[in-house]
């Protein structure tokens, strides 16, 4: 397994460079992220012990550690007691996780994120209407029927309704744009799970699902984004009723 001893751990160290006094723990795990996804460290490298990048970077080893911690939770490297810290992915790979930890800790705005959610699952919609197979098909009508039979169970009613978006992103076969769709949700699921709060809405939205699917198995991209868009319309409003965002 390929290690940095000696002078290669003055490479990474030359490469991660100070940072100012009184930084925050976030931009430490910035300036390590900066460097994880530069495609100069393949997988399964031992990254330079904490003390080292503690005083490479001028902070303390806690920010380090803290840094590292979180990094480790995210899945970019894995924190091994009495072994090291190594590097999990590629740059490919990591981007998912990347993504995810700037939303995180940068402030949150709920409107933002909802109209982001809502350009992505539109533009997935008229993808899917391109490419979906009859694989594809199957599944969207599989949970569409999973919606119908739940509408006075909310919490397999919102379960069902996920993984109808699930499967429209399948049918839309872009791994990126399901990676950023999943960080998206992953910010808003605690919200989403709660809008819909009654068994007139579970029907209103399965209504607005149905007419995704029928125009996804016509094929027809345009009538797929607009019944999306209309979807995604009535879908932010409850989450922007529950949360206060206007």
């Amino acid at each position: 397994m390929p290690a940095y001893p000696g002078g290669r751990a003055d490479e990474i160290s030359a490469a991660l460079g100070a940072l100012p006094s009184g930084t925050p723990v976030s931009e430490v795990a910035r300036r390590l992220l900066d460097l994880f996804t530069s495609g100069s460290i393949e997988p399964g490298t031992r990254l330079p012990p904490e003390r080292q990048l503690a005083v490479t970077l001028g902070v303390g080893r806690s920010a380090v550690r803290e840094a590292l911690a979180a990094l480790e939770i995210l899945g970019i490297v894995d924190v091994r007691p009495g072994s090291g810290t190594y590097l999990r992915g590629r740059p490919s790979e990591l981007l998912p996780q990347t993504l995810r930890w700037g939303l995180l800790i940068g402030e949150r705005n709920t409107a933002q994120l909802l109209e982001l959610r809502s350009g992505l699952e539109i533009y997935v919609a008229r993808l899917a209407a391109g490419r979906a197979g009859a694989t594809d098909l199957t599944a969207l009508e599989a949970t569409l029927a999973r919606m119908r039979t739940t509408v006075a169970d909310l919490k397999n009613f919102a379960r069902a309704d996920l993984e109808f978006h699930h499967a429209l992103a399948s049918a839309a076969d872009n791994a990126t744009l399901v990676d950023l769709l999943h960080v998206v949700r992953s910010l808003l699921q605690v919200y989403a799970d709660r809008a819909v709060h009654d068994e007139g809405a579970a029907r209103l939205a399965v209504a607005e699902h149905d007419a995704v699917f029928q125009a996804i198995a016509a094929g027809d991209a345009d009538a797929a984004a607009s019944a999306m868009a209309v979807h995604m319309a009535t879908a932010a409003a409850r989450i922007a009723a529950e949360t206060g965002t206007r």
